[in-house]
């Protein structure tokens, strides 16, 4: 089993708010995504930033095959994720509510308060060789901050930490959002049940927001208790970052430094199956640095995301 998840960025239609300004330009990009997908080959792949149905479905195309096809409810910019597999779906649903105790939170200057992920999160089962895999798939909130206006300048410092704090409440509570459902799908489940929880999580492994998504602590790959069964492994999950090579262990360049932001995590009956250097960030080639305003890469025919791509054993 070939599994990916890949932030495509901006994925529309040409001629739609966000999307390229021209049908050559959209062309270009379908090309280059499809490129690289076809290159991988997944069995099942995780996107996010997609915009439409149809510009994802004339990528889907070009890459060959067949695909089944679900997309989550989209966010106040269009974008939402998608899980797309070579066999069909099942038991889709969405996450969109924060945990039960977890109550709204401040995201700006005025009174705004939220109770639900920005970007639905969005949950299937897939048939593949190794049985059924559950597939929960985020787009957690970035890490670029955006203020009144839209602008992705800051007036003051003061303005710039209180934003910075907005940004990482929101992503906090996102995170717990999807490890409180990847919590009632392994419950709800027994010893065998498969679950991969993957996305761009806009955070690096170290991160609490990332950490959070693991579940009980200890036992991760690498440690000295990884070999070692205990009470923990049901709820577990491990994130593959560690079987990725030294050399490519980022998924995104943001001013000239690599960051590991888009992750895979998979559940106890998983982890064994994906050895060391079975996960992989190169399928896309060279990656060109990014800074803070997306404007400048609209018509880019490349994402600025790098997919990572596990293979099992």
């Amino acid at each position: 089993m070939r599994i990916a998840t890949w932030n495509v960025e901006n994925l529309f239609s040409p001629g739609t708010d966000g999307g390229p300004e021209s049908a050559m330009e959209f062309e270009a990009k379908a090309d280059a995504l499809a490129a690289v997908i076809e290159r991988m080959d997944p069995d099942i792949l995780a996107l996010q930033e997609v915009g439409d149905r149809r510009a994802l479905d004339r990528v889907l195309e070009r890459a060959g095959g067949s695909w089944h096809v679900e997309l989550a409810t989209p966010d106040r910019r269009g974008i939402g994720v998608a899980i797309a597999a070579r066999t069909p779906l099942s038991q889709m649903r969405e996450v969109t509510d924060f945990p039960t105790g977890i109550d709204p939170i401040q995201v700006d200057d005025t009174d705004t308060r939220i109770h639900q992920l920005g970007r639905a999160g969005l949950h299937a089962v897939v048939d593949t060789d190794l049985g059924a895999v559950h597939v929960l798939t985020c787009h957690l909130k970035s890490k670029l901050l955006t203020f009144p206006g839209g602008r992705f300048t800051p007036r003051d410092e003061h303005e710039r930490t209180r934003f910075a704090a907005y940004a990482l409440f929101r992503r906090t509570a996102e995170s717990a959002a999807i490890r409180d459902a990847a919590t009632a799908i392994l419950d709800d489940g027994d010893d065998t049940t498969r679950l991969v929880v993957l996305g761009d999580l806009n955070d690096t492994v170290d991160a609490q927001t990332t950490q959070i998504l693991s579940g009980p602590p200890g036992s991760e790959i690498g440690t000295t208790g990884y070999d070692k069964p205990d009470a923990g492994d049901r709820q577990r999950l491990w994130n593959l970052a560690p079987r990725i090579p030294a050399a490519q262990r980022f998924s995104r360049i943001y001013r000239g430094r690599g960051e590991l932001i888009d992750h895979i995590l998979v559940s106890h009956n998983l982890v064994d199956h994906i050895a060391d250097g079975a996960v992989t960030t190169d399928a896309a080639g060279t990656t060109n640095s990014i800074d803070d305003d997306p404007n400048r890469r609209r018509s880019n025919d490349a994402s600025d995301h790098r997919p990572v791509l596990a293979t099992t054993t």
